[in-house]
């Protein structure tokens, strides 16, 4: 055994199966192990500074050990460290958090039905769709339309939804009322010639052909993050939102918003329904909820979703859907701290400042021979990374390179994800002018270490 394995063997991380981790690999390799968090930057067991340039995982709006939120979970620790909001119990922090949330809506919405993660929200929104239909005597209504390169979460019903194969193989997933059209990223699928609003007429005419192929009465909703996030940072084509929600509503199905990485400034708006125009029947919020300093979802649903629902639990005698940490009192206090911060410090304003300073940086490496795109909308980007920009052709193994990139940019001091080979930027709100400039830089010493690995492979 070497000195790494002895190490790792010591602080027991074996037990751990870690999600998204080749476990064979993982028991050769082990883990980097981050130790504390200050700002935007983490630091490992032995020291060394990163700049954590995906917000943790696409969460982290306030950065790092955020003396406020700390305080924020201390006090309501002291005073109601956990109770239920089952059988008609409550709590001021859920109650005032969702209060918050109906009031911060873009849309008019009714209710608010926390969960604990952007998964068992997906979750929860499919039961409660499929429970109002019921009660609207419509038992055939309970298709779901998602689309490809998706991503909705891991649990059985919101895996389904999600688009990526990966989270397929090997689950048998996905469900079968569970349908999938065309993902909407004019570079890599749009026609020879074709304009983005061209590709949006004919990703609207696609949906609509298989509303008529399935049925109107058979669907009950489509699922969409605004901006899709895990699936590749991709901005919707110009009057995608407007033609796909036309066909929406033309059919009577109703549009749920995926806003688990897009809500709370992300895409330099509030949420992502507003910066791409959409109005939806139903919103799903975590992530950037809590800044992830606890575990927080939150379904919003409009009057036309709740009111069926509200008569069907009159009929049985009750709701029977709930979670033990459902509004948790701890969770939605710090929620509460976390929107006033990102409020008063006009986080979502900076977000689209500095998201355009990103943007614009980035946009300097779009004739580098390996860049085929570079791509954005508020604080999230991604460069995607191509064997051939004039063709646009995929490197032979997809995700080698960008992989490699990964790797050398963690070797630079700088944490970024490589979704096949698009490598995402989504710093926390708070990062500065100057930082936004370091992980420019960073992220080129990661491409020029690329560029040489890669031409020197055979």
């Amino acid at each position: 055994m070497n000195k790494k394995a002895c190490a790792l063997a010591d602080q027991d991380v074996s037990s751990v199966l870690h999600p998204y981790t080749d476990a064979r690999q993982h028991q050769v390799n082990g883990p980097l192990m981050i130790d504390r968090g200050e700002g935007i930057y983490v630091y490992d067991s032995e020291g060394k500074e990163y700049i954590e340039a995906m917000s943790g995982l696409w969460s982290v709006a306030l950065g790092f050990s955020n003396e406020r939120l700390i305080k924020a979970a201390e006090d309501q620790l002291r005073k109601l460290p956990f109770y239920h909001i089952f059988n008609g119990k409550a709590h001021a922090p859920s109650t005032q958090l969702a209060r918050q949330l109906l009031d911060l809506a873009p849309v008019p919405m009714s209710k608010v039905f926390f969960t604990n993660s952007g998964s068992e929200a997906n979750d929860t929104i499919v039961k409660l769709l499929w429970y109002r239909n019921n009660a609207l005597g419509k038992p055939q209504k309970k298709k779901l339309i998602s689309r490809l390169n998706a991503y909705h979460g891991v649990t059985v019903m919101s895996a389904s939804l999600t688009g990526l194969p990966n989270n397929h193989r090997g689950f048998d997933l996905p469900l079968p009322q569970v349908l999938h059209v065309s993902c909407p990223h004019h570079y890599r699928y749009g026609a020879p010639g074709e304009t983005e609003e061209q590709y949006a007429d004919r990703l609207a005419l696609e949906l609509e052909a298989l509303i008529l192929k399935e049925g109107a009465d058979t669907i009950a909703a489509f699922f969409g993050e605004p901006l899709m996030g895990a699936g590749g940072v991709l901005v919707p084509p110009r009057t995608y939102w407007s033609k796909i929600q036309a066909v929406l509503r033309k059919h009577d199905i109703l549009l749920v918003a995926d806003e688990v990485i897009c809500g709370f400034g992300r895409t330099g708006s509030m949420f992502g329904c507003d910066t791409f125009d959409i109005y939806p029947d139903a919103m799903l919020l975590s992530k950037q909820l809590s800044s992830s300093y606890q575990p927080i979802a939150a379904v919003l649903i409009n009057d036309h979703i709740f009111e069926p629902i509200a008569d069907q639990s009159h009929q049985i005698g009750t709701l029977g859907h709930g979670l033990t940490a459902t509004g948790h009192p701890v969770a939605a206090a710090v929620s509460l701290e976390n929107i006033r911060i990102i409020q008063e410090e006009n986080l979502v304003g900076r977000a689209a400042e500095l998201g355009a300073l990103l943007n614009e940086k980035l946009g300097g490496f779009a004739d580098h021979p390996l860049v085929g795109e570079v791509r954005g909308h508020g604080l999230i980007s991604a460069v995607e990374l191509v064997a051939d920009k004039a063709t646009k052709a995929r490197f032979s193994t997809p995700g080698r390179v960008g992989g490699y990139l990964a790797q050398r940019a963690q070797h630079h001091g700088f944490i970024t994800r490589s979704i096949g080979d698009a490598i995402a930027f989504c710093p926390p709100l708070i990062t500065t002018q100057a930082q936004i400039q370091t992980i420019v830089d960073r992220f080129e010493w990661a491409l020029i270490d690329t560029e040489r690995w890669y031409a020197s492979q055979p």
